[in-house]
C-alpha cells in the first residue's frame, strides 16, 4: 500500500496558487492558497561552476559564480506519444531509447537510426512487458532498465494469465462496462515474471535463467532491484521467495542469460524486504554498496563482485534512506538518512575510506539536495516546521554560501492559523512514539474540545515529519481551525524507525497498532481540555482499516469514525504487500481471523456514527472489502453510512477531493461536535 495510501503531505511552493485568505476556507485546501509561493524552483547544477533554476513561466535560468544570469536553451523532448513517454528510457551516452508502444517493448537504435519491436505477445491484461511488476512493491517503479553505456536493455515480462480476473465496473458508459483487472489475492495464484536483456550491438535478446527449475516456487519468485555492472555485461537481481523470508543477490551474464553466481543471501523469521538496487562505486567496478536491515536498521555495506563483504559503512540506530551519488573522485558517497532525527530527512557525505560522516543539510527539516560533480557545492531545498520553503547554496562542509529562495509561510496570515505541537509518548514496552497535536488558534485550556484522531499506522508511511505543517497537509489544520483538537500518533508498524518497529505488526495486523493508538487516545482522555465523550477517528487505506478496527474494538470510546478505502479482511488484499505482513490465510489462520473487521461488527453500539467511503474503481483495496462490510452490517442490523466515489480509484483526486473534505467535515460537525 505504500504507493497508494491517502496522502495529506504538502506540495512545494512552486505549485502555489492564490494568496492566502484571512481565514481557513475549505474551498481553497487544494488550489494552492496555503502553499508557499516561490518565483524560482527546480534548482540543480548545470556544471561544476553554474547552477540553474526555472521561473514560473518555465524559462530556464543559468547562474554563474558571480551571480550573472543567462537564459538556457530549451531542449525539445523526444517526439513520442504520451503512452511512449510514460515508460520511456533514454541513455545520454549512446542516445539509445526504449519505450512501450501498444503493449510491446520497442527500441530506438541511435547508431542505425531505426526503431524495432522486441516483443509481439504483450497485451493490456495478461502479458505485460516493460512495466513495473509485483504491484510496485520492493522499490520497483519501472520495467525498462538501460545499462550505463546504453548498449544493453533489461526489461520485465509479467505473465498474469494464470491470475483470476477481477471485475471492476465503469458506470460512465451508456451501459455499464466491465473493466477487468488482475488482482492476485493472498494465498491464491500469483503472477510469474521473467527478465529479458536486449543487446543493441548484436540485436539479440536473451532471457535470464533466473529459475532453477520449472517448479511453482521458482516461477513465483520476486525478481527485484535490477542493476547493471558498469560495463553493462552483467545484470544483478535481488531474488526473493514468495514467503518473502529469503533473498538471493544473483549475477547473470547479460549476453547469454546464464547465472554467474549468487553473491549473498539474507533470511529472516519474519520477512526480508529489498527496496534498493546495488550501487557501484565509480571508478571501481569491482565494488558496490548494498542496502541491508540485517542489524535491525537499514544501512550500507561494501561488497566486492565475488560476494565478499568488505565492511559495514554506516551503523547505529538510524536508517540510510537513499544513496544520492558520489563526488567525481568517488571518495565521498552522498546519502539521505535519519541519523540526527527520525522526523527529519537529512543529507550527508560519507568518506568511503575512514567512514567519517558529514551533515551537509545543517538546518533541521526535510531536505532534497543536488550537488556538482566535484562535490564542492550543494543546493539544499528544504521545508521544516519553521520554514515553508527555502533554498540554500552550500559548500561541502554544510556552510551556507548564499540563500537562493525563502518563502513566507502563507498560513501565518490566517487569523485562525492553528498551533502544531510535536511531542512523544511511550508504548507499553517503552518504545518512543511520536505525536502531533494541532490546537485551535485561540486555544482555551479551560474549555472541553472534541478530538479527531487522524491515523494511518501502516508500513512505509510516516505521518509526523519535520516539514511544513509537520506533515499534516492543510485539511487537518483546517479542522483544528474549526475548534477541534486534531491528533496523530505514528505507532509501531509505521516507517523510518527500524526493522523491529515496523515489523511489530507481522502476522497480526492491527494488534500492536491499536495498542499504541489507544495509548495516545487514553492520554488525550486524561487531559482536562479534551471532551472524552467526543472522540472521532479518520483514516484512509491502512488508515481506514485502523479507523474501523479502533472504533469497533472500542465502541464506548470512539463516537464517530470516517474510513476511506478500508481493508476489511486481509484475505481480499493482494499477495505482495499482504503476505509480507500477514502470511497466507492457510499458514496464518488465527492472524487473519483476529484482524478481520467483519468479526467486530457486533460490537458497534447505537451511539456510534460510522461513515465508509470507497472508490468504485479502486484497484488497490478493491470495493469487495467495503461492500462486504456494508452487507454484513445490514444483515446484523447495524446502522452505517456509505458513500461511493464512482469514478475514482483508491484516492479521490481533483475537484472531488474538496467534496471529500467537505463530507468528512460535515460528518464531524453533525455527529461529533453536537
Amino acid at each position: 500500500m505504500k504507493k497508494h495510501f491517502l496522502t495529506l503531505t504538502i506540495l512545494f511552493c512552486f505549485l502555489a496558487g492564490a494568496n492566502a485568505q484571512n481565514k481557513f476556507d475549505i474551498e481553497h485546501l487544494m488550489d494552492g492558497t496555503y502553499r508557499a509561493r516561490a518565483e524560482k524552483f527546480g534548482f540543480n547544477f548545470e556544471n561544476d561552476d553554474e547552477y540553474f533554476y526555472f521561473d514560473r513561466s518555465g524559462e530556464k535560468h543559468i547562474v554563474n559564480k558571480k551571480g550573472t544570469e543567462r537564459i538556457g536553451e530549451r531542449k525539445d523532448k523526444t517526439p513520442r506519444t504520451n503512452e511512449e513517454r510514460l515508460f520511456l528510457e533514454f541513455n545520454e551516452r549512446s542516445k539509445n531509447e526504449a519505450f512501450v508502444r501498444d503493449c510491446q517493448v520497442w527500441v530506438y537504435n541511435a547508431q542505425t537510426n531505426k526503431e524495432r519491436y522486441l516483443t509481439v505477445d504483450g497485451d493490456s491484461l495478461n502479458i505485460i512487458y516493460g512495466q513495473s511488476v509485483h504491484r510496485n512493491e520492493f522499490g520497483i517503479e519501472k520495467g525498462l532498465f538501460l545499462s550505463d553505456d546504453g548498449k544493453h536493455l533489461a526489461f520485465y515480462r509479467m505473465d498474469q494469465s494464470m491470475v483470476g480476473d477481477y471485475p471492476l465496473v465503469n458506470t460512465q458508459e451508456r451501459e455499464a462496462k466491465l473493466e477487468t483487472i488482475k488482482y492476485p489475492m493472498a494465498g491464491m495464484k500469483s503472477h510469474e515474471v521473467l527478465v529479458y536483456v536486449y543487446n543493441f550491438e548484436t540485436d539479440k535478446t536473451v532471457i535470464l535463467k533466473t529459475r532453477k527449475d520449472n517448479s511453482l516456487e521458482e516461477r513465483e519468485m520476486y525478481l527485484t532491484n535490477i542493476a547493471f555492472s558498469p560495463d553493462g555485461n552483467t545484470v544483478y537481481i535481488q531474488k526473493l521467495n514468495r514467503l518473502q523470508n529469503h533473498l538471493w543477490l544473483e549475477a547473470y551474464d547479460a549476453n547469454n542469460g546464464i547465472k554467474k553466481r549468487t553473491l549473498l543471501e539474507e533470511s529472516s523469521k519474519k520477512y526480508v524486504e529489498p527496496e534498493h538496487p546495488i550501487v557501484f562505486i565509480p571508478n571501481n567496478p569491482a565494488q558496490f554498496l548494498f542496502f541491508s536491515e540485517k542489524d535491525g536498521w537499514q544501512h550500507l555495506y561494501l561488497y566486492d563482485t565475488l560476494g565478499k563483504e568488505i565492511k559495514q559503512l554506516t551503523k547505529g540506530e538510524w536508517m540510510v534512506e537513499e544513496v544520492a551519488g558520489f563526488n567525481n573522485k568517488a571518495t565521498e558517497c552522498y546519502f539521505y538518512g535519519t541519523k540526527d532525527s527520525p522526523l527529519e530527512r537529512n543529507f550527508y557525505s560519507l568518506n568511503l575510506k575512514n567512514g567519517k560522516i558529514t551533515r551537509i543539510s545543517t538546518e533541521h527539516g526535510t531536505h532534497y539536495v543536488s550537488f556538482n560533480k566535484t562535490g564542492t557545492m550543494f543546493i539544499d531545498t528544504y521545508t521544516s516546521t519553521d520554514e515553508a520553503y527555502r533554498v540554500l547554496l552550500k559548500d561541502n562542509k554544510g556552510k551556507t554560501i548564499k540563500e537562493l529562495v525563502r518563502c513566507d509561510n502563507p498560513m501565518k496570515q490566517l487569523s485562525d492559523n492553528p498551533e502544531i505541537i510535536i511531542d512523544t509518548l511511550h508504548a507499553e514496552d517503552g518504545t518512543v512514539l511520536y505525536t502531533r497535536m494541532i490546537r485551535p488558534k485561540n486555544f482555551n485550556p479551560k474549555k472541553k474540545y472534541p478530538v479527531i484522531v487522524y491515523v494511518y499506522n501502516g508500513p512505509h508511511a510516516q505521518l509526523i515529519t519535520d516539514s511544513y505543517t509537520a506533515g499534516a497537509g492543510f485539511f487537518l489544520p483546517f479542522l483544528a481551525a474549526q475548534d477541534y483538537i486534531v491528533w496523530t500518533l505514528d505507532g509501531r508498524g509505521s516507517a523510518n524507525r527500524g526493522y523491529e518497529f515496523e515489523s511489530a505488526i507481522w502476522h497480526n495486523c492491527g494488534k500492536k497498532e491499536m495498542e499504541d493508538q489507544m495509548r495516545g487516545i487514553n492520554y488525550l482522555r486524561s487531559l482536562p481540555y479534551v471532551d472524552s465523550e467526543r472522540i472521532g477517528i479518520d483514516g484512509w487505506s491502512y488508515g481506514g482499516f485502523m479507523t474501523l478496527s479502533l472504533a469497533l474494538n472500542n465502541p464506548d470510546v470512539v463516537k464517530v469514525a470516517t474510513a476511506g478505502g478500508p481493508v476489511i479482511d486481509w484475505k481480499w488484499y493482494e499477495i505482495m504487500y499482504g503476505e509480507r505482513y500477514m502470511g497466507t490465510p492457510e499458514n496464518n489462520k488465527e492472524g487473519y481471523e483476529s484482524s478481520s473487521v467483519l468479526n467486530l461488527i457486533d460490537n458497534m453500539n447505537e451511539n456510534q456514527h460510522i461513515l465508509v467511503m470507497q472508490g468504485y474503481l479502486d484497484n488497490t483495496v478493491v470495493p469487495q472489502h467495503s461492500l462486504e462490510f456494508i452487507r454484513e452490517c445490514v444483515v446484523r442490523k447495524k446502522p452505517v453510512d456509505y458513500f461511493m466515489y464512482t469514478s475514482h480509484e483508491h484516492n479521490v483526486r481533483g475537484a472531488d477531493r474538496t467534496e471529500l473534505f467537505k463530507k468528512i467535515f460535515r460528518y464531524y460537525e453533525d455527529y461529533l461536535k453536537k
